[in-house]
C-alpha cells in the first residue's frame, strides 16, 4: 500500500510539472528555442521537434525523481 502511495505522488508531481511547463513554456525565455531543437519551415508547413528541450526536461525530472527515491 505504501508503494501505491509513492507511485501516485510521483505521477502527480510529474503531471503538475508537465502542466506548469506547458503553461509557462512560451513565457520562459530560451525554453523551446535551444540549440538542437529541430524546426523545419516550408511554405505554410512548420515541423517543430524540441529535441534539446526534451533532453533538458528529462534530465531535470530524473534528478527530481532520484531525490524523492532517496527519502
Amino acid at each position: 500500500m505504501d508503494q501505491l502511495g509513492k507511485i501516485l505522488m510521483v505521477i502527480g508531481i510529474s503531471v503538475l510539472t508537465l502542466g506548469a511547463l506547458l503553461w509557462l513554456g512560451g513565457k520562459v525565455p530560451g525554453i523551446g528555442k535551444l540549440p538542437g531543437d529541430i524546426i523545419i519551415k516550408r511554405g505554410n508547413f512548420t515541423f517543430y521537434f524540441p529535441l534539446a528541450t526534451s533532453i533538458l526536461v528529462s534530465i531535470i525530472l530524473s534528478i527530481i525523481l532520484v531525490l524523492f527515491r532517496r527519502r
